[in-house]
């Protein structure tokens, strides 16, 4: 298991459910050695218990039983090492039952959030340039999810309940429009850096306009979104808002440099997707939290939330680019082993495939190697080992839940860990 630091992120921790399992033994269960008969029984308990303790057992086992010794006073510390048990109870894995997740039904508890910030967002970005306006537009009608500032409205939701605040804060609300401005600002120039013509499956700004355009729109929008964020007038807040555009750059940076390399290290690729993915996800939860004004501690498990949803998410992600086609992406299939751009099913596969490194070494001279390629990921595992890395994050997310009270705001962030995992099926 590799262990690092980057911005102080821990991604290397040990995942084992601290649980004793009546059906086998009173020992640790390392949920990976039976990931694939466990794979229902994982979603099935987060949609019925939420964030509890989650053990696996053999395909043969009829129930299991999980039960905790942990106090508390001491689950916090057991989050922050990435292990946790939960409050004494007994979970039956068969009560659950897997049935699919929508975001439309995640987002019915923020619908009226999302529907003032949709009516924002246009007043936020500003009106002084028409065309930086249209180039705007086209991006924000393109059929985004709003999920990170839904992210926003949840955690911060879900946190004023702490503190006994009753409506969200212009602060929440600016929040939110801030993020989604920074969000499409980085897609903008992203494409612009991916020459890539196509984005949920409308032309992209820079495909319409011309590069020039698209990159004065990007900045333009960075700019406004940090004109917004200074007058929020909270340090802590600009401060690591502002780190994640530095983020931003730095992942491109690093992705630029590795290209076509097959050397590339998965903890590599791990800062790469935390810089370009993660970081904003967790600035924003932790954010949203900070102006609830909870204590330090909730604020810090809502940032571990975002970065650990955020991870999972880059991850499945990059294991689409793979299963699904063009028309279900919106954009071409494999782009990013095309470009050279090697995520966790590619550097997975390296480790077993050697002519897969031929292949990319040669940067797809021959006409049917980059097809060859795709194969050889898909046959040597790649895409498997990654899902368990989706969802060893994912259940990390779902742990940093617990220091919330039940409501329906937090229901449907565990959910949103949920879906993401569902989009692989």
């Amino acid at each position: 298991m590799m262990s690092m630091t980057c911005h102080g992120l821990d991604f290397g921790k040990t995942l084992r459910d601290l649980g004793a399992c009546a059906c086998s033994s009173n020992t640790y269960v390392d949920r990976y050695t039976v990931k694939t008969s466990a794979k229902r029984v994982f979603r099935s308990c987060i949609r019925d218990y939420g964030a509890r303790s989650l053990v696996y057992c053999r395909r043969e086992t009829s129930s299991c039983r999980v039960s905790s010794t942990r106090t508390p006073d001491t689950l916090l510390n057991a989050m922050n090492t990435g292990l946790v048990q939960s409050p004494s109870e007994v979970l039956d894995l068969n009560k659950g039952r897997k049935s699919t997740t929508s975001l439309k039904n995640m987002f019915e508890a923020v619908a009226d959030d999302l529907l003032a910030l949709n009516q924002n967002l246009q007043s936020v970005v500003g009106a002084e340039n028409p065309v930086l306006m249209s180039a705007a537009e086209q991006i924000f009608s393109a059929g985004g999810k709003r999920m990170r500032p839904a992210l926003v409205f949840l955690v911060s939701r879900a946190t004023a309940e702490i503190v006994g605040l009753k409506e969200l804060t212009v602060k929440h609300r600016r929040l939110a429009e801030i993020i989604e401005m920074i969000h499409t600002a980085s897609l903008i120039h992203d494409d612009v850096l991916d020459d890539s013509n196509m984005r949920r499956g409308k032309a992209t700004v820079h495909q319409l306009y011309g590069t020039r355009v698209a990159v004065l729109a990007g900045d333009f929008m960075f700019a406004q979104s940090s004109w917004y964020l200074a007058n929020l007038e909270n340090i802590e807040v600009i401060k690591l808002i502002s780190q994640v555009i530095k983020d931003f750059a730095s992942g491109e940076i690093k992705q630029a440099s590795s290209l076509f390399d097959c050397d590339i290290q998965l903890e590599e690729y791990m800062i790469k997707s935390y810089y370009k993915t993660a970081s904003l996800i967790a600035a924003s939860t932790k954010g949203a939290a900070i102006f609830s004004g909870v204590d330090s501690s909730i604020a810090q498990q809502m940032y571990e939330y975002g970065k650990n949803l955020g991870l999972s998410f880059q991850v499945v992600d990059d294991i689409l680019d793979f299963t699904q086609s063009a028309e279900q992406l919106g954009k071409p299939a494999a782009t990013d082993l095309a470009k050279g751009n090697l995520t966790a099913p590619v550097i997975f596969a390296l480790e077993k495939e050697t002519k897969l490194r031929e292949i990319i070494e040669s940067e797809f001279c021959d006409d049917d190697s980059l097809d060859e390629a795709i194969q050889l990921v898909k046959k040597s595992g790649g895409i498997e080992r990654a899902q368990q890395l989706a969802e060893e994050k994912a259940d990390l997310a779902i742990q940093n839940l617990q220091c919330l009270p039940r409501s329906k705001f937090r229901s449907c962030l565990e959910e949103m860990v949920l879906y993401n995992l569902e989009r692989i099926d």
